[in-house]
């Protein structure tokens, strides 16, 4: 699938309405969401950097990289997720990071992705090198490999500070199952998974047994790899877009997702600026109502 569309729309103004999840105030406020372990809010769209990080050394693809994290942090981003799996994205997370005054305050979230402790702890060392943290406020089992394993040492890793919170992630719909078992055996801090108009299955056990135990919830593949967005961009806006402040499908689909009471965070990923700051874009104005999600949930299977 392509990751991005050229057809998407820049990104024409912010949403004048006040969010619906924090107090009453300025038009300006970024949507949050508590991590329901300490309260502690995050912005409610964040950034993955899956396959669109992973790039060489040359200027111009650095260059335009960090011009996605300025349009990220420009519209109030926070929470940037990567992995060893993602190739170079770390490296040059590491590089650009620093780069930008803004970097100081991200969310930093990662995963380990190997089998064994030692090759984990060693992972997770390159891991703080490459990003050049002395911690991480949130580290991930990725798609679940010997989680059993790692989750002992992350446990150490947090009592030690070394980081703040612990996660376990699954993608593509898979592994539902062994993750609820997990789920519900362990306490963990956050669960990732994929959720999107295209991909509802969280739903039925996942996103509820969330609530349940208290786990954040990052949402990745929000637009199912792209294919979401392509299918949606060239059809009219609804009138009900404007009543939650979206000037695209692309925060449509956003804000859609953050709605469901047990998310905390989705996590887009982009090589543009353009789609960069409509992703962010979600991070303002009122969220759907559960009437209103159903609408768009309809909406959206029928075109």
């Amino acid at each position: 699938m392509p990751l991005e569309n050229p057809r998407r729309r820049h990104l024409l103004g912010l949403a004048a309405a006040a969010a619906l999840s924090r107090p009453a105030g300025s038009a300006e406020e970024v949507v949050t969401r508590p991590i329901p372990r300490s309260g502690e809010p995050l912005p409610v769209v964040g950034m993955g950097t899956w396959l669109t990080f992973d790039i060489g050394r040359s200027a111009f693809d650095l260059a335009r990289r960090r011009q996605v994290l300025q349009a990220f942090y420009a519209g109030g981003g926070r929470v940037v997720d990567s992995s060893p799996m993602y190739g170079r994205a770390e490296a040059v997370l590491g590089e650009l990071l620093p780069q930008l005054p803004e970097g100081r305050r991200s969310f930093s979230a990662t995963k380990v992705w190997t089998t064994g402790r030692d090759a984990g702890v060693r992972q997770m060392q390159e891991s703080l090198r490459l990003w050049g943290l002395p911690r991480f406020d949130l580290m991930q089992i990725h798609n679940m490999v010997d989680w059993e394993v790692h989750l002992t040492t992350l446990k150490e890793w947090k009592a030690q500070g070394r980081i703040r919170y612990i996660g376990i992630t699954t993608s593509h719909g898979r592994r539902h199952d062994a993750l609820e078992a997990a789920m519900r055996r362990e306490d963990f801090d956050f669960i990732q998974l994929t959720y999107s108009l295209a991909d509802r299955s969280a739903e039925r056990r996942l996103l509820p047994l969330a609530a349940e135990r208290g786990m954040a919830v990052i949402a990745n593949r929000p637009f199912d790899g792209g294919a979401l967005v392509d299918r949606l961009t060239g059809s009219r806006l609804p009138p009900w877009a404007a009543r939650i402040g979206c000037s695209n499908w692309a925060q449509v689909c956003l804000k859609w997702i953050v709605s469901h009471p047990a998310l905390t965070c989705a996590i887009p990923a982009t090589t543009n600026p353009d789609h960069a700051r409509e992703n962010v874009g979600a991070l303002r104005g009122p969220l759907p109502d559960a009437e209103l999600r159903r609408t768009i949930a309809s909406h959206v299977a029928g075109l």
